[in-house]
């Protein structure tokens, strides 16, 4: 069953003391730091990234989760996008063989599009969550919950409005590679491997 997804990401520059001060805040370690690969599926013509969907397999540890997540209906494409918090409507589903249903998207005329890595360690509170995810182009965190809750916690976190960020994975990457002038089209440890990991 979908439902809307409120978040925001920041940078991080010492994972030590960011979990640190989430211990103090009450968080609890869910998951600890766990590989994680995705792929974004599209058609040739990039579909459904021109209306601001995406079609994920995500491969995380030993578990295979595909993800749709789309604008919510309920909200114009500039409220979903703009303010200080990125909403999307999300549904989700485990798998039992993603590369089974990666296969079947080729046959379905789907292409893999982008692939994106990171580690990522996994808090939670009674409310939200903190993902921290090392990724080949920095280390980010996201916070998701509900808005006053991520408005609370960044306050906490002693986080400036400038420092909350809604850009997906794939618009950061593209702007580390305006930024840095890499060619590489995925975001995977092998393809930036040996370039500066600078992130605007």
């Amino acid at each position: 069953m979908a439902q809307i997804e409120t978040e925001i990401k920041f940078r991080v520059t010492d994972i030590a003391a960011l979990e640190q001060k989430l211990q103090g805040l009450g968080f609890a370690l869910q998951t600890a730091r766990t590989f994680e690969s995705n792929t974004l599926y599209d058609t040739p013509e990039r579909t459904l990234r021109a209306q601001q969907q995406i079609l994920r397999i995500r491969q995380y540890g030993d578990r295979w989760v595909l993800t749709h997540k789309r604008i919510p209906l309920s909200m114009s494409r500039s409220d979903a996008n703009e303010g200080r918090h990125k909403h999307r409507e999300e549904a989700e589903t485990t798998l039992g063989d993603g590369a089974v249903l990666a296969e079947i998207f080729v046959h379905l005329g789907l292409v893999p599009a982008f692939r994106y890595e990171k580690w990522r360690t996994e808090w939670s509170d009674p409310t939200g969550h903190c993902v921290i995810d090392e990724t080949p182009i920095g280390t980010f965190a996201e916070l998701e919950g509900p808005a006053e809750w991520i408005d609370g916690m960044t306050a906490s976190l002693g986080l400036s409005p400038e420092d909350c960020l809604t850009l997906s994975y794939g618009r950061l990457f593209e702007a580390w590679r305006k930024q840095t002038g890499s060619t590489s089209e995925h975001m995977t440890f092998e393809a930036v491997a040996g370039t500066d990991k600078i992130c605007p």
